[in-house]
């Protein structure tokens, strides 16, 4: 087999030893009230260090930007002192790691809206379920989203604004970077499309003006942060949610094009989510890299094999696994060893304490 994955790769000016990076994965740990970070995440985070760079669960930008319980925020003080502690027990492992920032758009419930409406380009349906917990009882389960209503124009430079305030407070609790999550049918996602983008002002309509949220977001985090410690997740072939659009490839490879103009560091390409695990073309994948030769990271239900494989065709970079990391906190040293991997717990995925989160042993105490 070849060593591809296990070959060292610069990556927004960081030098990452190896190309397995953890891919964001929400697991409904923080501290109520306040969706605070806390010790326990930063054990869990500390735990997986070796990844060549982690990608940290999604980060709500505001209070308007959650969709699901108990997941953390990065616009208070509080949880700016929790991921300090995150951020730390990383870097004092070896480690990288960079914030996703995330605004869920029309995928939330009214319980987190004083008024009871979430916020999307337009007033549509999702057809979709989040997870919502009872916050004495912490018990949980997935429930159908509330539909929302359309953003009124005057308000989406506040949106912007809170991306830009979201990535000063990241820097603040020490990242090494920040990741736009423009994927999986949240809020940069729904504007991009017209399935879910029905507006006939300046943010809808045309390709240029449904791009035009993701080009403001992309400027007010890169002035913050520096446009090379920025990544951007996306997701052009997933189509569940009511995001199926035809027309999402070409408007993807725009975007690309823009954004290695702007200088980001790298694309994340989510490649699967949940049941939907569409087929990436080569072609597609072609198509990406002469718009954004940067570095690419795949992430959907990589093997170390098919790992390898698509890292020979030179159209992908680096791979993001995600739930493999779970149970397997030292997965790079597994990957690398051709050691088993264990499976992880699935009734513990979101909500709890550590069991089934920061309690799952490395190689060595398992054997």
């Amino acid at each position: 087999m070849t060593d591809l994955l296990f070959s060292p790769l610069n990556v927004g000016g960081m030098r990452l030893p190896h190309r397995v990076v953890m891919a964001p994965m929400t697991r409904a740990r923080s501290t109520q009230p306040g969706d605070v970070p806390n010790r326990m995440m930063a054990e869990y985070y500390g735990q997986r260090a070796t990844a060549a760079l982690i990608v940290s669960e999604a980060t709500q930008i505001s209070r308007q930007g959650q969709g699901y319980s108990f997941t953390p925020g990065i616009y208070s003080d509080d949880q700016v002192a929790g991921w300090r502690l995150v951020t730390d027990a990383v870097h004092a492992a070896g480690g990288r790691i960079f914030l996703q920032l995330w605004h869920v758009g029309i995928m939330s419930h009214s319980t987190f809206h004083a008024d009871g409406k979430p916020v999307a380009p337009s007033a549509l349906s999702s057809d979709a379920t989040v997870w919502i917990a009872d916050e004495v009882t912490g018990a949980g389960g997935m429930v159908p989203c509330t539909v929302p209503r359309a953003l009124h124009t005057d308000e989406i430079p506040g949106i912007v604004d809170d991306y830009r305030r979201a990535t000063a407070n990241a820097m603040a609790a020490g990242f090494d970077g920040v990741e736009i999550h423009g994927a999986n049918g949240y809020l940069i996602d729904e504007f991009l499309r017209r399935s879910s983008n029905r507006r006939a002002d300046r943010y809808g309509g045309s390709r240029e003006n449904r791009m035009r949220f993701l080009f403001e977001v992309t400027e007010a985090v890169s002035a913050e942060a520096g446009a090379g410690r920025v990544g951007i997740r996306l997701s052009p072939l997933i189509t569940q949610r009511n995001m199926k659009d035809d027309e999402i490839i070409p408007v993807t490879l725009e975007v690309a094009r823009h954004l290695h103009k702007v200088g980001l560091a790298y694309i994340h390409l989510s490649e699967a989510d949940g049941p939907d695990v569409p087929n990436v073309p080569e072609a597609f994948r072609r198509e990406l890299k002469a718009a954004f030769p940067g570095p690419i990271i795949a992430a959907g239900y990589f093997t170390r094999e098919r790992a390898e494989k698509t890292l020979g065709t030179g159209l992908v970079d680096v791979i993001a696994f995600g739930r493999p990391f779970i149970g397997n906190p030292d997965l790079p040293r597994r990957l690398r060893e051709g050691l088993p991997l264990a499976d992880h717990n699935r009734e513990r995925l979101f909500g709890g304490g550590p069991d089934g989160y920061s309690d799952y042993p490395d190689w060595s105490a398992a054997a």
